[in-house]
């Protein structure tokens, strides 16, 4: 069976963050590649915030580019209406039917998985992959146990360096004029100021 991760979410903009949690997933588990799948229409977020797709795809393709085991993906953007994650991952594990499906998220999505929209279908079509996102992971290990017992599932702790930073923080540095660098890669930080992006 190949073994894909999934990194989801707006991805608007791809950062630092984003990448060493791919890698780490990537490393750790031993993975054949890891898919970047930016969403087009999530529940909980107005559509309107959200850069257009072809901006985002090339973000990520260039964030991506030096990174071989690194894939962009299309398969969520593309399709239409409120996109939920455990439609597609059934979406995915139908036409991937030898793929072993790795879905990675942050410790703050995590503690709101029991939430989610089926979150009971989901842990049926994917391995749940978690990073933690600060210094204290107590919190987290318990919420891991809570919902391993609650689905009889194996959730796959990373250690992975905790870094601070999320895509509204970029927004909001460029929105303030603050430097991003360091916070995304090179060519996407040039991406965002030949393109003006996040100015409001």
């Amino acid at each position: 069976m190949k073994k894909i991760g999934i990194l989801g979410g707006t991805l608007d903009p791809i950062h630092n963050g984003h990448l060493m949690i791919a890698e780490c997933a990537r490393d750790q588990l031993s993975l054949d590649e890891v898919w970047f799948m930016p969403t087009g229409n999530p529940p909980h977020k107005s559509n309107q915030n959200i850069s257009p797709n072809e901006v985002r795809k090339e973000m990520i393709e260039l964030a991506i580019e030096d990174n071989n085991n690194f894939k962009f993906s299309d398969f969520e953007y593309k399709r239409d209406g409120i996109i939920y994650t455990s439609d597609t991952m059934k979406l995915l594990k139908n036409a991937y039917k030898d793929t072993d499906f790795y879905f990675i998220m942050g410790a703050d999505s995590l503690m709101y998985f029991k939430d989610w929209h089926k979150p009971e279908e989901i842990v049926l079509y994917c391995n749940l992959v978690v990073a933690g996102r600060d210094n204290d992971d107590s919190e987290l290990l318990r919420e891991v146990a809570i919902l391993e017992d609650k689905y009889n599932i194996n959730i796959h702790v990373l250690k992975s360096p905790k870094i601070c930073i999320s895509s509204s923080d970029i927004r909001d540095y460029i929105n303030n004029k603050f430097s991003i660098k360091y916070m995304v890669p090179d060519s996407v930080e040039r991406y965002i100021k030949n393109k003006n992006l996040y100015v409001k």
